[in-house]
């Protein structure tokens, strides 16, 4: 498939899956907050970031799984928003003066410029919280299946994944690390949840735990989520603020140890290709895939 036939592929199914996604968010968690004036600032502070837009590869991931496993959208509808709601959780914090410093995100103010550090903090930890009650009561899962995926959705969340990754990260920006050290840091800021969203999906479709579908989707889900990050760093030296909807160049202002540390851009886009080879033979054996390996096509050549 040529470059102009698999982004098209990818985008469609991003742009399909982000309306349901969407729709979803919108109506069943962002509409339902009625706690009166005194909590109106902290919902709409969660409001601005969890509807900010977005390509919503992560929801997107869980919901194309479960299709091609097999399984119904609504099954897979409360772990996307849960993957979601982690992830925007995330980007608030990251943008936090005390984290990353940044005033910008998806091309508008960060949340703590728009509500204030205090209500930033609280809408992140509230999407956090909640996250982990979406997907644990699921109804449309038995309850073992939804107390798994809360159960792999806070260890993909937490210090053994994403949060450790923010550690490691922060460690990198005072601290030289080795290169398999970048990878493992790697693994769980960006990975993590990645590969939870593939899990959850496949989860959602009735593949058990240890099938050789779970297998193979954690394996795919690695590979792109190791190439989404080395794309970062490569887009954080060669794009614009308007590209990127964000601050180009932050990790070299923050002496951040990132693949471009360690590679120019012609080695380091070879090694994100190799990657999504791998990820691309993984799945392509099973019907119905091809929008998955579009996906992963795109994730390795998208400019923002």
């Amino acid at each position: 498939m040529n470059k102009t036939g698999y982004e098209e592929l990818a985008l469609d199914m991003l742009r399909e899956h982000s309306d349901t996604i969407d729709f979803y968010l919108n109506k069943k968690y962002c509409d339902e907050k009625t706690g009166g004036r005194a909590c109106e600032k902290l919902y709409r502070a969660e409001k601005y970031s969890l509807m900010a837009g977005g390509k919503r590869i992560r929801p997107a991931l869980v919901l194309e799984v479960c299709r091609i496993f097999g399984g119904e959208t609504e099954a897979a509808l409360p772990f996307a928003a849960a993957v979601e709601m982690i992830h925007t959780y995330s980007l608030i914090h990251d943008d936090l003066p005390c984290m990353d410093n940044d005033d910008m995100r998806r091309g508008k103010p960060a949340s703590h410029v728009a509500f204030g550090e205090d209500y930033a903090l609280l809408a992140g930890d509230g999407l956090l919280t909640d996250a982990f009650y979406e997907c644990a009561m699921n109804p449309f899962v038995s309850g073992d299946c939804a107390a798994l995926a809360a159960g792999i959705l806070s260890k993909a969340a937490g210090s053994y994944g994403m949060v450790k990754g923010q550690a490691m990260d922060m460690y990198g920006e005072d601290n030289r690390i080795s290169l398999e050290e970048l990878v493992e840091l790697y693994a769980g800021k960006t990975g993590a949840l990645i590969c939870v969203a593939a899990q959850l999906g496949a989860f959602a479709a009735g593949v058990p735990a240890d099938d050789e579908k779970m297998k193979d989707v954690t394996a795919f889900a690695q590979r792109i989520g190791l190439v989404f990050q080395i794309i970062d760093d490569i887009l954080d030296v060669t794009s614009t603020a308007e590209e990127l909807g964000k601050n180009p160049g932050k990790d070299r202002e923050n002496h951040k140890t990132t693949f471009m540390s360690f590679y120019d851009i012609p080695k380091a886009m070879d090694f994100a290709r190799s990657n999504t080879c791998e990820a691309v033979k993984i799945m392509e054996k099973y019907s119905g895939s091809e929008k998955l390996c579009a996906l992963a096509e795109y994730l390795c050549n998208r400019k923002k």
